[in-house]
Order: C-alpha cells, then sequence, then structure tokens
C-alpha cells in the first residue's frame, strides 16, 4: 500500500494573506481576490478540504490561459423588485456567486422573498458560504450549482450530471445556524482519486464502470461514472439542480457544461439563489421559538448505538472550524508545495507556519 499523504499544520490568518496575494498578481481586484480567500480558506476551516485552498492552482491555471476572466465584468441582465437575472461575466464564480448573495439578501429585505439566476459563471466552491450569509441575516437561504458532467442518471450507464450540490441555512438568531451541504452523488470525484493513489478498492455502490457495471476499482471507476446518492432520488434532485441552474437561468446544463479540465473551453456554470423572511407567515418570535424547540427535541431524543450526540446539519463544522481557528488547518505537503511554487513566481512572500 502506498504511503499516505503527509501533512502539516498551517495558520488560517496567513493563507488567506498569501491566498489574495496570490490572485492579485493574476489582476484581481484587492476585493475579488479578499472575497475569494476568505472563501477558500473558510472551505478548510469548516473541513470542506476539497473546496478549500487546494482548488488555488486550478482557478490560476484557467486564470493563465484566459478561459476565465480577472476583470469583473459582471453584468445584471434583468431587474425586478423580487428576482434578477444575473451575467457572470465568465468571472471566477465566488466572485459571480457572492454578488448574486448580495442581490438576492438585498432584494430580500425589500419584498419578503426573492431569488436571483446566474449564468456564464465557473466554480464557485462550497454552497454553504453563501446560504450561511442569508441565514446570518435572518434569512432562509436555498442555493444551488450545475457542474460538469461526472455521473450517470438512475438507470443509465453515461455520464450526464455534474455532482450537483444543493445547500439550505435556516436562521436560529444564535451564534450557529442550520447549514446543510450535499452533493447528489455518493461520493466526490477526489475520493475516489485518493483511492487509487492508495492502492485501496472502493466500496460498492460508489460508482460504475464504462460499461454500466459495479466497481470496487478506483481506475475503473474514474473512467466510469460516480452514481446519485440514494438512487433514484439522488437522481431527481441532480435533474432539479440543473433545471433551476442551467435551464432557468440559461446556463450550460448537462453535458454542455465545461470542464474544469478542459484547456480550451468555458464553463458557463449556473447558479440559483433564494432568500425569504422567516415571518411572512408567522411572527418572528413564533419562528424562533420553534426553531428552538426543534433543536433542542431533536437533540433530546434517545441515541442511537455508538453515538454521543446528536447533530443538526452544520454543527459538526462549526466545532472544526473553532478548533482549526484555534489549532491551524491540516494541508497536504502536496498543496503547500503547489501554493509555495505559484506564491514564488509572482515574488510573494511565503510563510504558513501556525
Amino acid at each position: 500500500m502506498i504511503a499516505l499523504e503527509k501533512k502539516v499544520t498551517v495558520d488560517s490568518i496567513k493563507l488567506e494573506k498569501v491566498v489574495s496575494a496570490i490572485f492579485r498578481a493574476y489582476n484581481l481586484s484587492d476585493e475579488d481576490a479578499i472575497r475569494v480567500a476568505k472563501h477558500l480558506v473558510l472551505a478548510n476551516l469548516r473541513g470542506v478540504e476539497s473546496h478549500g485552498v487546494v482548488r488555488v492552482k486550478s482557478y490560476i491555471d484557467r486564470l493563465k490561459l484566459n478561459l476565465v476572466e480577472s476583470e469583473n465584468h459582471i453584468q445584471i441582465e434583468k431587474d425586478f423588485p423580487s428576482f434578477c437575472k444575473v451575467n457572470g461575466g465568465n468571472n471566477l464564480g465566488i466572485i459571480v456567486a457572492s454578488k448574486a448573495v448580495e442581490l438576492v439578501i438585498n432584494k430580500a429585505k425589500a419584498t419578503g422573498l426573492a431569488c436571483v439566476g446566474v449564468s456564464n459563471s465557473n466554480h464557485c466552491g462550497m454552497l454553504a458560504d453563501y446560504t450561511s450569509k442569508i441565514a446570518n441575516e435572518g434569512y432562509i437561504g436555498f442555493a444551488v450549482s450545475n457542474a460538469p458532467s461526472s455521473m450517470a442518471p438512475w438507470g443509465a450507464k453515461e455520464m450526464y450530471f455534474g455532482t450537483n450540490p444543493l445547500s439550505y441555512a435556516i436562521p436560529t438568531f444564535t451564534s450557529r445556524n442550520i447549514v446543510f451541504d450535499m452533493a447528489t452523488s455518493v461520493v466526490a470525484r477526489g475520493k475516489i482519486t485518493y483511492a487509487l493513489k492508495n492502492n485501496l478498492n472502493i466500496p460498492v455502490g460508489w460508482a460504475i464502470d464504462k460499461h454500466g457495471k459495479m466497481t470496487e476499482n478506483p481506475q475503473d471507476a474514474l473512467e466510469g461514472s460516480v452514481l446519485p446518492v440514494g438512487g433514484p432520488k439522488g437522481s431527481g434532485l441532480a435533474l432539479l439542480v440543473d433545471i433551476l441552474s442551467g435551464i432557468v437561468t440559461g446556463a450550460a446544463f448537462g453535458t454542455a457544461v465545461g470542464s474544469m479540465k478542459q484547456n480550451d473551453r468555458k464553463q458557463n456554470v449556473g447558479h440559483f439563489f433564494f432568500a425569504m423572511r422567516p415571518d411572512l407567515f408567522v411572527e418572528l418570535d413564533a419562528f424562533k421559538n420553534s426553531i428552538q424547540k426543534l433543536k433542542t427535541e431533536i437533540k433530546n431524543l434517545a441515541k442511537a448505538d455508538g453515538v454521543d450526540e446528536i447533530l443538526l446539519p452544520g454543527e459538526m463544522e462549526y466545532d472544526l472550524m473553532e478548533s482549526r481557528l484555534q489549532n491551524g488547518i491540516p494541508l497536504s505537503t502536496v498543496t503547500v508545495e503547489e501554493l509555495s511554487e505559484i506564491a514564488h513566481e509572482r515574488g510573494i512572500g511565503f510563510e504558513l507556519n501556525n
């Protein structure tokens, strides 16, 4: 068996400074560079390593190839009191999605509920960041984004959907909101790649090979397709995400969504955001009291064998974030070396030690 990847612990503030400096060096404005860096580091703080600073190299590579715009070209194409359509200008998805969230919050404040559709965007990172921002303003948030094809619809043996994530966040009016974020696939392709690198089999049910057969072999899985979580249920959710993100917004959908690995094609990813005041149908105090009652009742239920605490969506990530803010973020040495090379190419000082 191949040795597992080594890790080092880095300081989150120093990491954010280095990452923002890298994006400034590739002609992003100070505001946009900081926004991207904060988002990526937040993903690492929450334990979503696949959407954290490991993404810096792929983002920079696409900026170098002019497949993503460094200058902010985001435009509002349709604007109404409770909804609008945003053309992302082929900017980095994190920048585009952040702008869309600002718009949906402001519109919800004025009208009670609002939605924003986005086209001509790119990979926007961790959806939980955006729904959390909505919940932090006291609103119920919902977000979806489509992605490049990697998953076969239920009953098919060819990939069509992306991992097509969805997220919701519910304000609790405490320091911890309820925050749910999931891919509609059983597993991210990154975990299959990890198994291949470490000479491990994968569980049956994660993926199919190119012939549509279940496989435990990670190489065959990467040549085939990941599977939807919950079978037809996950497939149905992935379909909804593609319709809301791609068809409703006028973005690409299905196999038309460009892959970040293609060096001659733009992505045209679509996103869809929704925000709603929690007191449209009941008084705000009633909503707050009911949410607290719901949380208490769930957490006080009899625990299954081996379970120490019943966790609500987001609690595990809040705990991990608090720990990593204090003790540092574990990063693979490969990721640190990649960041170091990118920084030194542009003469950026590189110090991450915790």
